[in-house]
């Protein structure tokens, strides 16, 4: 007896990759090779949750082959089904999602581990070394941070033969200390209000304006700006010295913050800057204290002095990590 034929195989469906974060969620369908087939960004403002943005967005570019398995990463932590966002009201259960979108499966990560995930899969043009730029040490783990609407922070661990393991941290939430008494002026001006002044606090877009604002009330002179971006772009302008002092503090502040990191977990691997922020700055941020801050650890500067530190200029890493999600599980 004859066997019969096997039905015949459609073509593959496709993956749905987000980014999503506190203001905007970024989609892509992707093939199995991890090419984008269409992307989308939208507002989170404009929907109730990620599965009706999901939706929005697969209605529009696959309505008649829509996804069958996924992976996101989201601005808060991930602990457990239930993922609430950090700067937004989102909350959603991650089995819930993955069977309203009719989805096989549905990894939900937080961002910097997929930022974290995408380092071996950058090309050369995809960063920007800051200061001694040496191969790092490859049996060491890679420190993952950047400043956006908060502080991300993630550790890339190697996992024999070529693999990795990505780990979340809230390290954007550990204490800010000062390195000088500029610093301290502002941390001390801040304890007026908050119980704690974490890294965060000051080392995100809201951490800019926080401290500009703070500067001013501190007796600087300089105009008054309402939004991070304003700031930015006074101090690219060149003729706003206060809006140049504040953003250098944060980035002073952002080496500190990295050197500690690589002081704490040993990430001799090396430093991957990331976030929206210094991208988008990076002539202030080569000319900053960061990397002099970044070594100024005393007895311990010739440990990090071989540490490269580098600015990741892909336009979206976290979509090459969820990639690798998507290929690894």
């Amino acid at each position: 007896m004859t066997a019969p034929a096997p039905p015949p195989v459609g073509p593959a469906r496709p993956a749905l990759i987000a980014d999503i974060g506190g203001t905007n969620a970024r989609f892509a369908l992707v093939d199995e090779a991890g090419a984008v087939l269409a992307r989308e960004r939208v507002a989170t403002r404009d929907f109730d949750g990620p599965v009706a943005a999901a939706r929005a967005v697969v209605a529009r570019h696959a309505p008649d082959a829509p996804p069958d398995r996924a992976a996101w990463c989201v601005a808060c932590p991930v602990t457990g089904d239930t993922v609430t966002l950090t700067n937004h009201d989102w909350t959603f259960s991650i089995s819930d999602a993955r069977a309203a979108l009719g989805l096989k499966t549905l990894h939900v990560v937080n961002d910097f581990v997929a930022n974290a995930l995408a380092i071996p899969d950058l090309a050369a043009s995809d960063w920007v070394a800051v200061g001694p730029d040496g191969p790092g040490q490859a049996d060491a783990p890679i420190a993952a941070l950047g400043p956006g609407t908060g502080l991300g922070v993630a550790l890339l661990v190697p996992e024999g033969a070529g693999g990795y393991r990505a780990l979340a941290t809230e390290g954007g939430h550990v204490t800010l200390a000062p390195g000088n008494a500029d610093e301290a002026a502002v941390i001390a001006r801040l304890w007026e209000t908050h119980d704690h002044v974490s890294a965060e606090r000051l080392i995100s877009g809201p951490g800019l304006l926080l401290l500009h604002r703070t500067l001013r009330a501190l007796g600087a002179e300089g105009p008054f700006h309402e939004s991070p971006d304003a700031i930015t772009a006074a101090a690219l302008d060149g003729n706003d010295p206060l809006a140049a002092r504040a953003v250098a503090m944060v980035f002073a502040l952002l080496g500190t913050v990295a050197g500690n990191l690589v002081l704490s977990t040993g990430a001799l691997g090396g430093v991957y800057i990331l976030g929206g922020i210094v991208p988008a700055t990076l002539p202030l941020f080569r000319a900053s204290p960061f990397r002099a801050r970044f070594e100024a650890k005393g007895r311990f500067r010739d440990y990090l002095a071989g540490v490269p530190t580098r600015v990741v200029t892909h336009p979206n890493p976290a979509f090459l990590g969820l990639n690798r999600l998507l290929r690894t599980g």
